[in-house]
């Protein structure tokens, strides 16, 4: 969902490569494509600026950036991921985190660099989520090692300073399946230091107070 509520992003695995990202606008019921893929490209998850008319969109390796009034790409994100499984924008619109099935998470300063700016491994397995707090400054990520990993994630308005980030909890209530799947996503409450977690394990965890 876009921050206002009025435009909704779709992504369907489809052999017709360009219809693979779709928005839909509610109010005026109408759905529009603006984003044409090379046909090895395949979309694995996108997400809208909260507050630019721009589009995150995320293939197996890298990250494109999409300014939707001009329908053309802006920025290309080189992870260092080998296949991104998700992606997490910061309320402020400036910093991006990608999870990976490769174990990694790697955060991009977006007024900095193309390349990330820190590259962290935590998880002893796939990481299927990763999740900023809207409005506490909290990080989540989630991975088949059955673990949610909490941080504290503060970004500053000066761009002389560094994002601060430092690990504070580790949440355990889910366990691993035979077929190797653990936490399969978490995300945070709207307002509430709060967060869910939904495992393979057939649970769904919330976490309360978690600061």
């Amino acid at each position: 969902w876009h921050a206002k509520g009025e435009y909704l992003v779709s992504v369907c695995d489809t052999q017709r490569v360009a219809s693979q990202v779709t928005i839909h606008h509610i109010r005026k019921r109408l759905s529009q494509q603006p984003i044409t893929f090379r046909t090895n490209l395949r979309v694995q998850c996108v997400l809208f600026h909260p507050k630019k008319p721009i589009l995150f969109v995320a293939t197996k390796q890298q990250v494109s950036v999409y300014h939707l009034l001009k329908q053309t790409r802006m920025r290309r994100l080189k992870a260092t991921a080998r296949w991104i499984s998700s992606m997490a924008l910061h309320s402020k619109g400036d910093n991006l985190v990608i999870g990976s099935y490769d174990r990694r998470v790697a955060w991009f300063d977006l007024d900095m660099s193309d390349r990330p700016w820190k590259t962290f491994r935590y998880h002893d397995r796939a990481v299927r989520r990763v999740d900023f707090h809207p409005r506490y400054p909290l990080m989540a990520t989630c991975a088949d090692d059955g673990v949610v990993h909490i941080f504290h994630a503060r970004v500053f308005d000066d761009f002389a300073k560094d994002p601060f980030l430092v690990p504070v909890k580790v949440l355990k209530g889910h366990t691993t399946t035979t077929d190797g799947l653990g936490v399969l996503d978490c995300v945070f409450h709207p307002t509430q230091p709060w967060i869910f977690s939904a495992g393979a394990d057939g649970r769904l965890q919330l976490y309360q107070n978690i600061p």
